[in-house]
C-alpha cells in the first residue's frame, strides 16, 4: 500500500522540477506534518463509501491521505502550474480527480454527479475562507460535514455564542454546528505562515433545522442587523431595511426580542424569529 505521506524532502525538489514558486496571494502553504493531515482526516471520519471535495489540494499533501481513506475524492484546485504536480503525485491513487477553477465558480451538483452528499475536507486559502463556506453551504447538494483548516482567529469567531456572535457566525452556525477541533502550529506548514491555524468541523447533517419561509429574507435581515453592529438593533435595522422603526420595532416585538439589544447578542433562533415577524412588511403595499 503506498504511503500517502509527502515529506518536504520529497515536495521541494517536486516543486522545483516543475519550475513552480508558492505565491503568498494564493495562500499557498503547504501541510507537511504527518501528524496532523492524519487529525484532519480522522476529524472527518471517513468511510470507504465517502464522496470528498477537497478545496485547494495544492501538491496534494491532503488529497492522498482523503485517496486511502474514501470512495471518491474531487480536489479543485486554482493555480494551473500545480496540476503537473498533482498529476505526478495522485498518480497511484486512481480515485482522485482534479478539477482546474475557482471553486467559487463551480457548479457542485456538476462537480459531483453521483453524490447525493458529500464531505468537505480542504486546507482552503484564508483569504477566502467565508465565501468558500458560504458557497458550500449554499448550493445543492450541500455537504454532511466540513473539515477546514483555516485562520485560527476565524475559527474562533465562527464558533462564537451569542454575546460575541458575527455575521460569519451566525450564517454558518445557520447551515449546521462548528466546533472547534484543535489548533496547528505553523511549523506544520511549509513555508509557516505568519498566524496561527487551526482545523474547525462544521456538521451539517447534525444540525438543528431552522424554519425559515424565505432564506434570502434571512440572509438580508441577517446582514442589515450586523451592517451596524455597534448600534442597537432598532437603530441598525432601520438603516439597512426600508420600514419605519415603528414597523421594525413592532416586528422585534412580535419576536420577543429587546429593541435595544446589539446583534452579537441575538442567537441563530432569535434571528430566524426576528426575519419572520418581518416577512409581512415586504408583502406591504
Amino acid at each position: 500500500m503506498t504511503d500517502p505521506f509527502l515529506s518536504l524532502a520529497t515536495l521541494r525538489p517536486l516543486l522545483e522540477h516543475h519550475s513552480v514558486h508558492l505565491k503568498k496571494s494564493l495562500g499557498q502553504n503547504f501541510m507537511i506534518d504527518r501528524n496532523q493531515l492524519e487529525r484532519i482526516v480522522a476529524a472527518a471520519e471517513l468511510t470507504a463509501d465517502d464522496v470528498v471535495l477537497e478545496v485547494g489540494p495544492g501538491a496534494g499533501s491532503l488529497t492522498r491521505f482523503l485517496g486511502g481513506a474514501a470512495r471518491d475524492v474531487v480536489a479543485v484546485e486554482l493555480d494551473q502550474r500545480l496540476l503537473p504536480v498533482l498529476e505526478e503525485t495522485l498518480a497511484p491513487f486512481s480515485n482522485a480527480h482534479v478539477v482546474h477553477g475557482d471553486i467559487l465558480e463551480q457548479d457542485i451538483a456538476e462537480l459531483l454527479p453521483t453524490a447525493d452528499t458529500y464531505k468537505c475536507v480542504a486546507n482552503i486559502p484564508y483569504y477566502v475562507t467565508a465565501p468558500i463556506i458560504r458557497h458550500l453551504l449554499e448550493s445543492d447538494p450541500r455537504p454532511s460535514v466540513l473539515v477546514l483548516t483555516m485562520q485560527y482567529e476565524v475559527a474562533q469567531r465562527i464558533v462564537a455564542k451569542p454575546g460575541n456572535m458575527s455575521l460569519l457566525a451566525a450564517s454558518v452556525q445557520f447551515y449546521g454546528t462548528p466546533t472547534l477541533v484543535g489548533k496547528i502550529p505553523a511549523g506544520a506548514f511549509w513555508p509557516p505562515p505568519k498566524v496561527s491555524s487551526a482545523i474547525l468541523k462544521i456538521d451539517v447533517s447534525n444540525a438543528a433545522a431552522h424554519d425559515v419561509t424565505d432564506i434570502d429574507w434571512f440572509f438580508k435581515v441577517l446582514r442589515a442587523g450586523f451592517g451596524k453592529k455597534r448600534k442597537q438593533l432598532l437603530n441598525g435595522l432601520n438603516q439597512g431595511l426600508p420600514f419605519t422603526k415603528a414597523d421594525l420595532a413592532d416586528g422585534m416585538e412580535t419576536a420577543n426580542i429587546d429593541s435595544k439589544r446589539r446583534p452579537e447578542t441575538l442567537s441563530v433562533s432569535e434571528w430566524v424569529a426576528l426575519a419572520e415577524a418581518l416577512l409581512p412588511l415586504t408583502t406591504r403595499e
